[in-house]
């Protein structure tokens, strides 16, 4: 699985004009499911998104993660994170999860992510969305599930 993950002051997403999840403060995670994707990736990217520090502490550094400052997450399906686009101009998404078991590692994630006490607020799978955010920062990071195996 591979995630974007955004910091943000604020986030939304719409489907069909109606506003479906809303944060303010936290994180804005756009994830992708890939063939292979099961259930360490969801615990590795439960653990990460919660953990990786890069929230501003007093100082102003980059120490303090999602966890501490009681941030929460707009989780949003993206199959083309997984898309390849290094042969020719048109993308391909050979290696994306076959629908089911991408929302069903989605749906896990914000589970895991709701089990540990985090707020989450996420989009429809499968549905044309339309996203709004304020990136913090900016501040912008991919992380991949398949680096922390």
């Amino acid at each position: 699985m591979r995630v974007v993950l955004q910091r943000v002051t604020r986030a939304s997403v719409e489907v069909d004009g109606k506003v479906v999840g809303r944060i303010q403060h936290g994180l804005m995670v756009l994830l992708g499911v890939a063939k292979g994707d099961g259930e360490t990736g969801v615990r590795y990217l439960v653990d990460k998104i919660r953990s990786l520090r890069i929230f501003a502490d007093e100082q102003g550094k980059m120490n303090r993660s999602l966890t501490d400052v009681g941030g929460a997450v707009l989780l949003v399906s993206q199959f083309t994170l997984v898309g390849r686009t290094d042969n020719g101009r048109r993308p391909s998404f050979d290696e994306a999860a076959p629908p089911d078991l991408a929302k069903r590692l989605y749906e896990q994630v914000a589970a895991g992510l709701r089990a540990c006490g985090t707020s989450v607020e996420t989009g429809v799978f499968a549905a044309h969305m339309s996203v709004t955010l304020v990136n913090d920062g900016p501040v912008t990071f991919v992380v991949d599930s398949r680096e922390g195996r």
